[in-house]
């Protein structure tokens, strides 16, 4: 009997899959990196060919490593980064060119002409999304008003668009050998082209950006007893096994973290930061720059919708610090660094490589480093880079409360950074709530397994996944309320620096 769940969680940086047990408790992982594709200023790549290969070979790592099989696994679940966009050939299989990642700037055009003639207003309404380069619509008009051929072929329905969750599930199921084109609800409601209460594509949107009906996937829930196709025999499973499941990576984190009730609230910290609120069954609209977004859908049940802070750059920064300025040799050197001293000396980074997401929306702001002195060193740099992460969620929190009403009584997180002890204190002091890690701190992969065992009845339901949960870490806010309203006062005053760069 298959008495374990599989996750394919394909992110920003790396691809892992992972496997889990009854009681959510981590079996198998096996993780590999992908290149960042950096072609010109604010423009950001992925090879997803590259991708692809990344998500067999590390199927077959985990699978391998544990000494399982295909069939162990009950069900897959698929979690992906979200927006990140795909067109390929149905025919062939082979891309028209590189992904367009969600951090890519090079739509700021097509979201400023959306603002300047009231589409923008539009768009707000129906797919409760501002219009922005984060999006996935603005990357599918970008390739097929560049890319030759790319027009007539999706219109003849030959030009497949996705995001990541598509591309994956279409190739994991045959490819051009009857591939399913399909996504999910949560990934579909970040592309600016679904209705947030039809729940499918609107063709007044679509026609904004000119994409053909043709070339986008059926959307289906998130989790599903029906599956939305099998494994292969050919692929990396080696077998048939069902695939039940996708989530976008943040709506996978809020089912790992079992955020199933209104009003419940998680923080994940990946590339960058994504604060989600569950909101229940009707779309709350935001007065305040957050994202109104599909949580999950369950089968057949209502939808359950979100309000949700997105930060375009946290990890990011930190890799930045390793890769570009050279001043640690791995993440894990930048809490070490930053401890040497007791705090920033009022240096502010504001890592606005992408522009400013939530709550600004700023696609002008670019990154800024103030305050600079001679007395200051790399440690007070790097203590201000793990600073920005909490100053960034702190923001969020705060248009999070302004829209719902709810002030929260503790953050549950989650994500790679939340390894980093003293940037979960600096959270706990900046934010003046505690601070809560559980004990499976990669609750993206352990949502996308959750989501497809709920499907199969592996999972009874929410109730049996909430006993599952358990804390591993609490952090108590040590600031008083002087110090943390003076740092954030130097921290507003650090954003409005980092304004009107850039278009």
């Amino acid at each position: 009997m298959a008495d374990l769940v599989g996750a394919l969680d394909q992110g920003t940086t790396s691809t892992r899959f992972m496997v889990f047990d009854r009681g959510g408790a981590e079996v198998a992982r096996h993780q590999l990196e992908h290149d960042q594709i950096l072609p010109r200023d604010g423009w950001v790549e992925h090879d997803p060919v590259q991708i692809w290969d990344r998500a067999r070979a590390v199927v077959e790592g985990a699978l391998a490593g544990a000494g399982l099989t295909a069939a162990d696994l009950a069900a897959v679940g698929i979690a992906n980064q979200r927006e990140t966009t795909v067109v390929w050939d149905r025919r062939t299989g082979r891309p028209y060119g590189n992904a367009i990642v969600w951090q890519d700037t090079r739509t700021d055009r097509i979201a400023a002409a959306l603002e300047r003639d009231g589409r923008g207003d539009v768009v707000r309404r129906r797919a409760g999304l501002p219009p922005a380069t984060y999006f996935a619509a603005g990357k599918a008009q970008w390739i097929l008003e560049n890319t030759g051929g790319v027009r007539a072929a999706a219109e003849r329905g030959d030009a497949l668009f996705g995001t990541i969750d598509t591309w994956l599930l279409w190739n994991l199921t045959g490819g051009p050998d009857g591939g399913v084109h399909v996504t999910d609800v949560t990934n579909a409601s970040r592309t600016m082209l679904m209705d947030l209460e039809t729940l499918d594509w609107d063709d007044e949107l679509l026609s904004f950006f000119g994409v053909p009906r043709a070339m986008l996937p059926e959307i289906r829930s998130s989790s599903s007893p029906e599956p939305y196709g099998t494994t292969r025999r050919d692929g990396p499973f080696g077998a048939e096994v069902a695939l039940t499941a996708a989530l976008g990576d943040q709506q996978a984190a809020m089912v790992g973290q079992v955020c199933f009730a209104p009003g419940e609230a998680k923080n994940t910290y990946g590339t960058g930061n994504f604060l989600l609120l569950n909101t229940g069954t009707e779309p709350v609209r935001s007065e305040a720059g957050m994202i109104t977004t599909v949580c999950h859908r369950f089968g057949d049940e209502p939808a359950v919708y979100a309000l949700e802070g997105s930060i375009a750059v946290t990890g990011s920064a930190v890799q930045w610090l390793r890769d570009q300025l050279g001043i640690i040799s791995g993440a894990a050197q930048s809490e070490a660094l930053a401890a040497q001293v007791p705090d920033s000396g009022g240096v502010y980074f504001v890592p606005a490589f992408s522009g400013l997401f939530a709550p600004y929306w700023r696609g002008d702001a670019r990154g800024a480093i103030v305050g600079l002195s001679r007395y200051h060193t790399a440690a007070h740099l790097a203590r201000a880079t793990l600073e920005a992460i909490c100053y960034q969620s702190r923001d969020v929190v705060d248009a999070m409360r302004a829209d719902s009403g709810v002030a929260l009584d503790v953050l549950r997180v989650d994500g790679g950074i939340t390894a980093n002890e003293l940037c979960m204190q600096m959270q706990a002091d900046i934010l003046g709530v505690p601070v809560s890690r559980p004990v499976v701190a990669e609750t993206t992969a352990l949502g996308a397994a959750y989501a497809a065992g709920l499907a199969t009845g592996f999972w009874s339901g929410p109730d049996e996944l909430r006993g599952n949960w358990a804390e591993d870490r609490r952090w108590e806010p040590t600031w008083d309320d002087d110090r943390r309203a003076a740092g954030l006062a130097g921290w507003h005053k650090a954003v409005e620096r980092s304004l009107g760069w850039a278009g």
